[in-house]
């Protein structure tokens, strides 16, 4: 039986988990260091332990101790994404510990983070996968030697990789040597594994991903798919559900083979199978997650299942609460992943103190956050402060659900990619549903939003409103009467509007 749990994350990953845990009244455990000690996690779980030495330490990769404060407060792990969330060592210790780890078995996860081992694996299932090594090249000439079999143009991938990283495009043999040493440097710096292995190049892809569910009982269902392929620098950004681009005879193949290959594996937890898909419909297996994915509340808003509650119920040696039959998918859903980013200037990290934040609110609305007016945002930590997901009874009612919730979304201090999503929004491409992977570089106009910006009137707003507020600082000070936060807010807001109009 769980009877707490510990979430050994940070940021809206934490805040998330925390809510499901309030809803099935387990209390919960904090870890954070000296930088997110004012973070809102530490603030809404009944228990929070500081794992940094001093200020300087700001790492929450300390699995050995992490452990320490699970069995000192009786509680479950549940490790979100990132961090430690595929580390099979981790989970072992946990197995080895009798700590309940909220995941898949290490072994699993051990399996399916080498990336060639898990390429074997699913072929040996079934499941077509793309052209590549099946073991890491040793070096750039062995790689030269792939690339010329396999055929350019080539992607080199980290083989303990995720989230982008360590992972280049190569499309003739003159870029090949700089490439591999990037790509070795970046995943060893990422991953502290440098080795690399190649894959052939699907041109014009789509990314797609099923969502899978499995018990400790052999009991796997899907939860249908999402489409992944707005991707920036390898990294999505907007994710929705379902994809409009599958036909139906190749989404049904699809949800087949990730069901009998979790299934062949003994997968138990919530997982992912990425997919890269051609024009032609033609799928191939590219990885797969053994953890919570970030754009699992697309899947939750049209499947009205709670991802993080199951995974707590089967680590506790629940069956699943539900069949294939019972899974009713309804409408379609949007999620735009918003970054500490200025789209502005090439996506530079924007940190800084967060002055005023106004969330969206309304039907079909859902906001993962966990950010609020005062929080500095670090550098320390990844730019992604939240996450906005909207529904819809259709595809196009989910689209205009969320421009309404982005145009609501006010958040001052810093910049923020919310102008990005709403350009991206009102692409031609984006809505007939025709978009792939390369969206961003060849169909959506960087320079054109950067026009619209500079001529939009919510700048004159904005600027103002931060030229007011430190006005309004400097002249507190120097009286040392109330500060402005004691002021009226209509009255305020009305300073700010007046002062727009003036600047």
């Amino acid at each position: 039986m769980i009877k707490k749990v510990l979430v050994a994350n940070r940021g809206e990953i934490a805040m998330r988990i925390f809510r499901s845990c309030r809803v099935m009244n387990l209390p919960t455990v904090a870890i954070y260091t000296h930088v997110d000690r004012g973070a809102l996690h530490v603030r809404y779980a009944e228990e929070a332990y500081c794992i940094s030495d001093d200020e300087s330490d700001i790492s929450y990769l300390k699995p050995e101790l992490i452990l320490d404060i699970a069995k000192k407060t009786g509680a479950a792990i549940h490790p979100g994404y990132g961090f430690l969330s595929e580390n099979a060592d981790f989970a072992r210790r946990c197995e080895e510990e009798k700590v309940i780890f909220i995941g898949p078995s290490a072994d699993v996860i051990a399996q399916m983070g080498v990336k060639t081992e898990a390429r074997k694996i699913m072929k040996e299932a079934g499941v077509p996968i793309v052209p590549g090594t099946e073991e890491p090249v040793s070096g750039v000439e062995e790689a030269r030697a792939q690339a010329k079999e396999i055929g350019y143009p080539i992607m080199l991938k980290a083989l303990a990789g995720g989230g982008g990283k360590g992972m280049r495009l190569v499309r003739k043999e003159s870029e090949l040597d700089a490439a591999f040493r990037m790509s070795s440097s970046e995943a060893a710096h990422s991953f502290g594994n440098d080795a690399i292995y190649i894959e052939k190049y699907i041109e014009n892809p789509h990314h797609i991903e099923v969502q899978v569910l499995g018990d400790k009982y052999g009991n796997v269902i899907h939860l249908y798919e999402r489409e992944c392929s707005i991707q920036r620098r390898n990294q999505k950004v907007i994710e929705e559900s379902p994809s409009p681009f599958l036909k139906e005879e190749t989404r049904k193949k699809m949800l087949e083979v990730a069901v009998t290959a979790c299934k062949k594996i003994g997968y138990y937890s919530a997982g992912t199978l990425e997919f890269m898909v051609d024009k032609d419909q033609n799928f191939y297996f590219l990885e797969m997650n053994t953890r919570l994915q970030v754009e699992h509340p697309v899947t939750e808003e049209c499947t009205g299942v709670d991802l993080v509650r199951d995974m707590i119920l089967v680590a506790g040696g629940n069956r699943l609460p539900y069949n294939q039959e019972e899974i009713e998918f309804r409408g379609a859903a949007i999620e735009c992943r918003i970054y500490a980013e200025d789209p502005e200037n090439n996506f530079m990290p924007s940190p800084g103190i967060i002055r005023v934040r106004e969330a969206p609110e309304g039907r079909n609305v859902r906001l993962d956050s966990s950010i609020y007016a005062g929080f500095e945002v670090s550098l320390h930590y990844d730019p992604m402060i939240a996450k906005l997901c909207s529904w819809g009874r259709n595809r196009e009612s989910a689209i205009s659900n969320m421009r309404r919730a982005l145009r609501e979304y006010k958040i001052l201090g810093i910049k923020t990619t919310i102008p990005f999503h709403l350009r991206v929004l009102q692409n031609n491409t984006f809505l007939t549903g025709n978009y792939d992977t390369t969206f961003i570089d060849t169909k959506f106009d960087v320079e054109e939003l950067k026009r619209r910006q500079n001529s939009d009137p919510t700048v004159a707003v904005i600027a103002a409103a931060l030229k007011h507020y430190e006005e309004e600082k400097e002249a507190a000070a120097r009286a040392t009467t109330v500060p402005l936060v004691g002021e009226s807010l209509w009255k305020y807001y009305g300073k700010l509007q007046m002062s727009a109009n003036n600047y």
